[in-house]
C-alpha cells in the first residue's frame, strides 16, 4: 500500500502563539507545512480554556489559508455552561472536527468543574450536537501517567470511544511496540476506530526529558543516555534526533499505523525534513 493511501491521515499540532512574533512565525509554519497536503492541522487549547480565543483564531486563520483547522477542547476546570458555549462557537463557525480531552489543571486551581473524565466531554458534545463534530480523543500507549493500572487507562480509553469518538490521536512516545501492544489490546475490547500514533520530533534534549517527566512519555534509556552525551551539540541531538524519529514512523507505518500526528512546536523544519525522509 502506498504510504498516504488506505484513509491513512497525516495531520500536524501546533499551539495558540501568544505573541505577535509567534502569530507571524505561525503563519509561515503554516505556509510550509500546507505544502505538504495534511488532512488537518489541530490547535490546543490552554488549561480551563486560557486560550479559547487564541485556539478559536488561529483555527480560523489555518481555514483561511485553505486547509482544515481542529480545534482541541478540554473539560477539566470548565462548566457544562462555558463547554456548551465553546462547542456552540465552533459550530456557529462551521467547524466539523474537534479534539475533545480531559486537559490539565490548571496551577492554583483546586476544582474540577462539572466533567472529570474526557468520556464525559465526549458524550455532552453529543448530546449537544449529535454527529456534526468528527471527534479525536486521547490515548496513552505507556498509560496515562495518573492511571493506577493498565488495565484501567484501557477502560477509560474505551468509554471515551463508546461515548462517540471516531478516531484517537495517542501521546507521543519512542517504543512502537508500545503503540501495537496498545492497539491490540484495544481490538480485543472490541474498539473499531482509528488510533493514530502521535510523533514528537526530537530538537532540544532539555525540554524534551521536562515534557516527557510531565506527562509519562519514556524517553528509552539508550536514546536519553546518547542524547546527553552530545551536550550542548545542538547539531547531533538533531540530526540523531530525526534519524530516531523517522526509524520509529518506517516501523509505525509499515507496521499498519493509520497514519501519523506530529507535535511541531510551532516550527516547520523537523517535520519537512521528516516528511521527506518518509517519502510522503
Amino acid at each position: 500500500m502506498t504510504r498516504r493511501g488506505a484513509g491513512r491521515k497525516f495531520s500536524f499540532e501546533f499551539f495558540p502563539p501568544k505573541t505577535p512574533e509567534g502569530v507571524a512565525k505561525l503563519q509561515d509554519t503554516v505556509r510550509q507545512l500546507g505544502q505538504l497536503s495534511p488532512d488537518f492541522f489541530s490547535v490546543t487549547f490552554g488549561a480551563g480554556g486560557s486560550t479559547r480565543e487564541g485556539t478559536l483564531s488561529t483555527v480560523l486563520k489555518i481555514r483561511d489559508a485553505g486547509h482544515a483547522g481542529a480545534p482541541h477542547v478540554s473539560c477539566v476546570a470548565s462548566t457544562r455552561a462555558q463547554l456548551a458555549e465553546v462547542i456552540a462557537e465552533y459550530k456557529g463557525h462551521g467547524i466539523r472536527h474537534i479534539v475533545a480531552l480531559r486537559g490539565d489543571m490548571p496551577s492554583g486551581l483546586a476544582a474540577a468543574g462539572d466533567f472529570r473524565y474526557a468520556s464525559e466531554l465526549v458524550a455532552f458534545i453529543r448530546e449537544q450536537t449529535g454527529d456534526w463534530f468528527h471527534i479525536e480523543v486521547a490515548a496513552y500507549p505507556e498509560v496515562h501517567p495518573q492511571a493506577r493500572r493498565a488495565q484501567q487507562d484501557l477502560l477509560a480509553f474505551k468509554a471515551k470511544i463508546d461515548a462517540g469518538a471516531n478516531a484517537a490521536i495517542t501521546q507521543y512516545f519512542y517504543n512502537p511496540d508500545s503503540y501495537f501492544h496498545f492497539v491490540e489490546e484495544a481490538h480485543a475490547l472490541g474498539v473499531r476506530v482509528p488510533i493514530v500514533p502521535g510523533i514528537m520530533p526530537i530538537n532540544n534534549f532539555t525540554q524534551l526529558a521536562r515534557f516527557s517527566d510531565a506527562c509519562g512519555a519514556e524517553i528509552p534509556r539508550w536514546i536519553r543516555l546518547k542524547l546527553e552525551g552530545y551536550g550542548d551539540d545542538s547539531a547531533s541531538i538533531k540530526a540523531f534526533g530525526m534519524d530516531v524519529v523517522t526509524h520509529l514512523c518506517d516501523r509505525l507505518l509499515d507496521g499498519g499505523a493509520p497514519g501519523l500526528h506530529i507535535y511541531t512546536m510551532n516550527q516547520a523544519g523537523p517535520s519537512s525534513t521528516l516528511w521527506q525522509r518518509l517519502g510522503l
